[in-house]
């Protein structure tokens, strides 16, 4: 099997910044093996992204598309720098896997499996209606080619403004990611002290991340308890009705049976002599005894 897991493109996450307006960027995954090969996507700024879907499964040789929908910001980050960051991370799963079977011990990486990890870097770029500026070493430079590239964008996602959505939408499923020491090397032009905050600041991610991911775990059990006490509740509930059922047929028969005895009775005292009738033949009887033998 090959190292290489999945193909992405673009290599990086390009949003069209406007104050105060929503953008989004799609990006496209390439299964490059004969393997089912399942993917989540992290970042280190939940709660400023929504992804959809962060969780997939593509089937072998084929391709998936997930888009990235940063949240409306008020001002521009200084040289429109920023230093959100997303990773990718892939494994192979069972032969037929589907969304359902996807589980967070799969890509543990002390289970023992073959994880590929891969990181997009955030680019933010002008409207196309204003000059596109790229900062290259804090400086604002003019690239004529991006024109192209946010044309593209705007293609590729769809719809570049996208209706506010809730903020338990937005944060389900986003996890945050450590910055290695590679990450931290391209940041060298931070002072210290920004860098130590936006670290707390990840930290901070990180444990509300987890506190997120908790409470959804928690709901969802909460949710199969509810559903297997409504169908505990619907069982009995049926199951009362058979009683009941069961008693009336039961009373019914009772019923019907003192019918059937009365009616036989009925029928027995019809069927003999009259009483009247055997008591006078009981009276002849004696009195022709009674002669017979003085």
């Amino acid at each position: 099997m090959a190292t290489e897991l999945l193909q992405i493109d673009p290599p990086e996450l390009r949003f069209v910044f406007e104050p105060k307006k929503q953008s989004s960027s799609l990006v496209q995954l390439g299964n490059k093996t004969d393997h089912y090969i399942a993917f989540k996507v992290k970042t280190t700024s939940p709660k400023k992204y929504c992804v959809r879907p962060n969780i997939g499964i593509i089937k072998p040789n084929e391709k998936c598309d997930f888009t990235v929908t940063m949240q409306a910001q008020r001002d521009a980050p200084p040289d429109m720098q920023c230093k959100d960051k997303f990773l990718i991370q892939s494994t192979v799963a069972p032969f037929g896997a589907t969304e359902n079977d996807i589980t967070y011990n799969m890509f543990a990486k002390d289970s023992g499996r073959l994880i590929e990890e891969k990181k997009l870097r955030v680019v933010l770029i002008s409207p196309s209606s204003s000059p596109v500026l790229l900062p290259v070493n804090g400086d604002m430079k003019h690239d004529p080619s991006n024109e192209i590239d946010v044309q593209k964008d705007r293609v590729l996602s769809g719809v570049e403004n996208i209706p506010p959505r809730t903020i338990s939408e937005e944060v389900k499923g986003l996890e945050p990611i450590k910055d290695t020491k590679e990450d931290r090397a391209d940041e060298d032009v931070v002072p210290i002290q920004t860098e130590n905050v936006g670290d707390m600041k990840a930290a901070k991610d990180d444990v509300q991340l987890n506190l997120d991911n908790e409470s959804e775990e928690l709901k969802s059990k909460l949710g199969i308890m509810d559903s297997k006490l409504r169908e505990a509740t619907v069982t009995i509930t049926k199951l009362n009705e058979e009683r009941r059922r069961n008693t009336e047929e039961k009373d019914l028969l009772k019923k019907e049976l003192e019918l059937l005895k009365r009616e036989i009775n009925r029928k027995r005292t019809q069927g003999g002599f009259p009483f009247l009738f055997v008591c006078m033949v009981a009276l002849i009887s004696v009195a022709v005894g009674y002669y017979m033998h003085p």
